[in-house]
């Protein structure tokens, strides 16, 4: 071997040395998660119960690291944990009766009414928008009476809510599969509660999910009845799972409708993770961010 053959042989084990010595980190910011800004025409939130198994301040770490602005269905003793991560709550819970015990029957009233004038004061001290509220189910009262009863008990609460700029919100759900025998389970049958009551403090929470199960049409009930919408609950159909191409409704065309109705109030993602939680929370994210 020459001497000019050995220093180009000498020259070229060096590079191949450097190179492969900083192959790991190469592949390791190749492999990196890059951060992507959300767009900001939707509002993210999340329902807390899906993820009941992460504690909670690990699970609102998480949110806020995917842009996830609130999370849903919480009570005021959560609200300090909320506040330490700032987040808020786009939708409070917490009323007495639940999903089957509501407002369409007159001796329910003054537990709920109780229930909001001791929680709408503490939901506008802490700056969140809305309370969660449920028509109860029929037990064989027709929906005429038990609209009237709603708007009944409803009157004697939005002045308050007039007050404290808190909306009440009652949420639409599907008497079909999971909650059978409700009331408020079609849109149309809602927004006539919300004309009876006639005030802006009082509107519904427009569950995709369960909408799609009683009726389908939703980016049509959207574009006709969104004034009368102050929140949004996702979920895929059927199942109530993640929201990609293992269901039916197509969820970026959904949120585009949304947005365009100039709404500005939260989307929160309803659905039971078959897969990693975290990761299909994140999915869903990014498929409702248009």
């Amino acid at each position: 071997m020459s001497r000019r053959q050995a220093v180009r042989q000498l020259a070229t084990g060096a590079v191949l040395a450097t190179a492969t010595a900083a192959l790991p980190s190469r592949l390791v910011a190749a492999d990196a998660p890059v951060a992507t800004p959300l767009k900001g025409h939707i509002n993210h939130s999340v329902c807390r119960w899906c993820y009941s198994k992460i504690p909670l301040d690990d699970f609102c770490k998480a949110s806020k690291e995917m842009g996830i602005a609130s999370i849903d269905l919480m009570t005021v003793d959560d609200f300090p944990t909320l506040k330490k991560h700032d987040l808020i709550c786009a939708m409070v819970t917490g009323t007495p009766g639940g999903i089957a015990d509501g407002l369409n029957r007159l001796e329910n009233h003054d537990k709920i009414i109780e229930f909001f004038e001791q929680t709408i004061p503490k939901v506008a001290d802490a700056g969140y928008p809305n309370i969660i509220c449920f028509s109860g189910n029929r037990k064989g009262m027709s929906d005429e009476v038990g609209l009237q009863n709603c708007a009944t008990g409803l009157k004697r609460i939005t002045s308050l809510a007039e007050k404290h700029n808190v909306t009440l919100c009652m949420e639409l759900l599907n008497s079909k599969h999971n909650h059978k025998d409700y009331m408020c389970d079609r849109s149309d049958w809602g927004v006539e509660l919300c004309k009876q009551v006639g005030s802006d403090r009082f509107k519904l929470l427009y569950d995709i999910y369960h909408m799609q199960i009683m009726e389908g049409d939703v980016i049509q009930t959207i574009r006709d009845h969104h004034q009368y919408f102050a929140h949004y609950h996702t979920g895929g159909v059927p199942g109530r799972n993640e929201l990609n191409e293992t269901q039916e409704l197509n969820y970026p065309a959904i949120m585009r409708a949304i947005a365009d109705s100039g709404f500005k109030g939260y989307v929160a993602q309803e659905f039971l993770p078959k897969a990693d939680p975290l990761t299909s929370l994140k999915q869903a994210i990014q498929i409702c961010d248009v």
